[in-house]
């Protein structure tokens, strides 16, 4: 098939080169022109496991390309994805002017049959405003469908989770809609739910809310853990081994962030008040997510005591290992907090995410490896639990380190074996 993706971010650009794997043609569009020319000097402009090598291997065979012309790349395509970006207002809505834009010009390129898809995580009712658009602003007696086709993509594991999916949604309102999308992807041998497109949209915010209801609720243990001496880690283990309710997603730390759950969380949360529907579970899964970080500093303020005038050491800056993506990390949200209480220097490393860092701030002191950030540092942080953090040369930290405190915001590290080697270590819901 010919298949058009209409942004090359995260999604647009793994989604068109697993269909380019796939053996489908695929333009990608992006109206970034040094994105753009990035791509197509053979380089992917943020870190994906993978990713360089599927876009360079599918683009030197010629199943992959990149345009900055919609119109062009809608008129040679039969079906079209939106991938568009939908980030938050501050009222937690999200903004769809990307959308609108490209629903548009989407519009004046249809000239023939075309199968619109939306694959952006938008709010319910999207679909059915996108089909008014193009039904008020596409030429006479052109037949078009619209879909939705929600991606569960997972950064870091994303061509896996493409190529090898739990299941695939296929939100259509008519058979020929189902039957292209059935066909493109069958290869893949997953389970696939056909719903209406109202069904199909409000999976993807149901979906993310559920799993950072998951998140909030193991860091509200880990609070009552710490007040009574129980371990954290060993009771959502136990949690975990019902079936019915699943390991995953069940670990306490400084809570989640990235460009998905907190984005999601407040759309559903707006969405819900849009309706009229009681959202106060979703509203204290955020609230309890935001108290994490502060919740973090405090204990370790209880242990180094005054911030003021100390050199603070951070190792991870993303909001999860295998991605250098440092949208809302909680990394980002201590490093403030301790600006504010004016540590003396804060030197960090993350394997991925500095020059990303860099751009929020300047100021902090970005270390060639972990172990050059510790030097004489009063003490560590661990805010990514990237597995080259995972067994470090404890002697070497303990002896580089001016007092040997850890606070481990990922719980990497086993409690008694830190305290047998000597180190006042902070982990997150155990003692």
């Amino acid at each position: 098939m010919k298949i058009t993706v209409i942004g090359s971010g995260h999604v647009g650009l793994v989604t068109g080169a697993c269909f380019a794997e796939l053996g489908h043609d695929v333009i990608c569009v992006d109206h970034d022109k040094k994105k753009l020319q990035t791509l197509k000097d053979g380089k992917i402009p943020f870190y994906e496991p993978g990713l360089d090598k599927l876009v360079h291997a599918n683009y030197i065979e010629g199943r992959l390309s990149f345009s900055g012309d919609t119109i062009s790349a809608v008129l040679a395509s039969e079906i079209i994805f939106i991938c568009v970006g939908t980030p938050s207002r501050k009222t937690g809505e999200v903004d769809m002017s990307a959308i609108k834009k490209t629903a548009s010009q989407i519009a004046q390129a249809l000239n023939g049959y075309k199968l619109v898809v939306e694959k952006s995580t938008v709010p319910v009712e999207t679909g059915e405003w996108i089909l008014k658009t193009l039904k008020k602003q596409a030429p006479k007696g052109v037949e078009f469908d619209v879909a939705s086709n929600p991606e569960f993509l997972r950064e870091g594991a994303a061509i896996h989770d493409f190529m090898h999916p739990d299941r695939v949604i296929i939100g259509v309102s008519s058979q020929k809609a189902a039957s292209y999308l059935v066909q493109l992807y069958s290869p893949l041998n997953a389970p696939i739910l056909m719903t209406d497109i109202k069904s199909a949209e409000l999976i993807k915010h149901a979906s993310n809310s559920f799993l950072a209801m998951k998140i909030s609720f193991a860091n509200m243990l880990a609070n009552l853990c710490e007040k009574t001496g129980a371990d954290v880690v060993k009771v959502a283990k136990g949690i975990g081994l019902d079936k019915r309710i699943g390991e995953d997603f069940l670990k306490a730390g400084i809570g989640y962030g990235g460009s998905c759950f907190p984005k999601d969380v407040s759309a559903f949360i707006h969405i819900g008040k849009k309706s009229g529907c009681n959202f106060k579970l979703i509203e204290e899964v955020r609230n309890i997510n935001e108290e994490r970080r502060m919740h973090f500093i405090k204990r370790l303020e209880k242990v180094i005591g005054k911030f003021k005038g100390k050199t603070i050491a951070i190792w991870g800056l993303s909001f999860k290992p295998e991605t250098d993506d440092t949208r809302e990390a909680p990394a980002t949200y201590i490093i403030k907090e301790l600006i504010k209480r004016k540590v003396k220097n804060i030197r960090a490393f993350d394997p991925k995410t500095m020059d990303n860092m860099k751009k929020i701030f300047p100021n902090i002191i970005y270390s060639k490896c972990p172990y050059e950030a510790i030097k004489g540092a009063d003490a560590l942080l661990i805010l990514t639990e990237w597995k080259d953090f995972s067994h470090p040369d404890l002697l070497k930290i303990k002896a580089s380190l001016k007092k040997p405190i850890i606070a481990d915001g990922r719980n990497i590290y086993d409690p008694q074996k830190m305290k047998r080697m000597g180190f006042s270590y902070i982990p997150i819901g155990r003692l």
